[in-house]
């Protein structure tokens, strides 16, 4: 089950918002910010790679049946 397009559409959202934080946090903030910003949009990224793995999964387990 894919995921939806009003949540693939919210993630595309904050992942531009974070991208946006992290060009701030960068000039002022200490990097523990950065390091964390930069993880959240890890997170995200992961989100989708994880379920485009798990689609792939489900098209050759519904093929071999």
């Amino acid at each position: 089950m894919a995921l939806s397009k009003s949540v693939e559409a919210s993630l595309q959202e904050a992942e531009s918002h974070l991208r946006n934080a992290l060009a701030f946090a960068a000039r002022q903030e200490r990097p523990i910010v950065c390091s964390q910003i930069a993880k959240l949009l890890t997170d995200i990224e992961s989100i989708n790679s994880f379920d485009e793995l798990l689609n792939t999964l489900d098209s050759t387990l519904n093929e071999q049946s």
